[in-house]
């Protein structure tokens, strides 16, 4: 293992990046196996995902340098995974994100790298100027390329919400006549901008969002304000026609309310439907393009969603419930990449 590191370190400062991440995969085939100290039987798990985590991470960098950033992001899910209370994994995975136009996803990454920074390290301000720098034009990039719906942040204090909300939803109607088909108040949440804490400490906002599409608009509603997290789709596919009518769906329907739920979380790190809401609108989108046999989008989006899942307990506090929730869907999502079929916690939400 050992010399499998220097070999891919050494290749990896003459920037043979092709050679690098050739080395770095034998090295992580090697810590699979258990190997993190020169006595396998003295690595312990925390040792063997922490240096695993940083082969990952480097496999990142190769694999961006290379313009490779579908296999990018699928390591960076993989580092955030081993070790998900690391700022830097988040930020690669924020990288990777904006390699692809996915600006939403990786305004979300840089946020959680944000917070994390901020509770592991504290004292760098200016660092935590940076990423706050970097998280916000990633919001605006995913803002202005959209052409579907709007946004709108009301700053919000300990005001009654439902005259807050009815008072913003007035105030976006004048600023955005284009996009009052449909308009609603995310009720579950509170949102952060990414602002100096020194110049608004703790502020807190109410995101109202606009639509073009009135159909799209009440889609998103009825999705983001359910206690348990939804996304309106086809039946199982079993047949060419099904499968037709699953693919009209995903390109008229599901793809554009995929894109709306990202924005809405890329400001949102606590959400009031619990811990594990975020990962479950993944579960469903990954169900998606199972009946779409999109087999490899739908391993990626499972993988986020266990890094997803690894992240929640350093960003919020747990309960012994939403733990318990939390663990079953990992196991899940590791049963479902397996190729594994049976009755399990994800099967049952779908049929409620």
């Amino acid at each position: 293992l050992q010399a499998a590191l220097r070999d891919a370190s050494a290749r990896y400062g003459q920037r043979d990046f092709a050679a690098a991440a050739a080395k770095f995969s034998t090295a992580l085939e090697l810590c699979s196996k258990g190997f993190a100290t020169e006595d396998p039987l003295k690595s312990s798990p925390d040792d063997i995902s922490r240096l695993a985590s940083w082969i990952e991470s480097k496999l990142v960098i190769c694999y961006l340098k290379l313009g490779q950033p579908d296999l990018a992001l699928h390591h960076s899910h993989r580092s955030i995974i081993q070790n998900p209370s690391n700022f830097r994994t988040h930020l690669r995975q924020a990288a990777c994100f904006r390699c692809l136009h996915r600006y939403s996803e990786a305004a979300r990454s840089a946020m959680v790298a944000q917070c994390l920074y901020v509770l592991a390290e504290g004292a760098g301000l200016e660092t935590s100027d940076l990423i706050q720098l970097y998280w916000q034009a990633m919001t605006q990039e995913a803002l202005s390329g959209e052409v579907s719906f709007s946004a709108l942040y009301t700053p919000f204090e300990k005001e009654d919400k439902t005259d807050k909300i009815k008072e913003a939803n007035k105030i976006f109607a004048e600023k955005h006549p284009d996009y009052v088909q449909h308009i609603f108040t995310d009720p579950h949440g509170i949102h952060l901008l990414p602002e100096r804490a020194e110049s608004h400490p703790d502020q807190q906002y109410l995101l109202t969002l606009g639509f073009r599409n009135k159909e799209i608009g009440k889609t998103v509603e009825t999705s983001v304000t359910r206690k348990l997290p939804v996304l309106p789709g086809q039946k199982r596919t079993f047949s060419s026609s099904m499968e037709e009518e699953a693919e009209t769906f995903w390109q008229n329907t599901g793809k554009r309310i995929m894109a709306v739920m990202a924005f809405i979380g890329s400001t949102k790190i606590k959400d009031e439907r619990g811990p594990c809401a975020r990962a479950i609108e993944q579960f469903h989108h990954a169900s998606l393009l199972s009946d779409l046999r999109r087999g490899e989008e739908q391993a990626q989006v499972m993988t986020q969603a266990m890094a997803e899942l690894a992240t929640v307990p350093y960003l919020q506090r747990v309960s012994q419930e939403d733990d318990k929730l939390l663990q079953s869907l990992m196991a899940d999502a590791v049963d479902i990449l397996a190729g594994r079929t049976g009755e399990r916690v994800w099967t049952k939400i779908q049929k409620v």
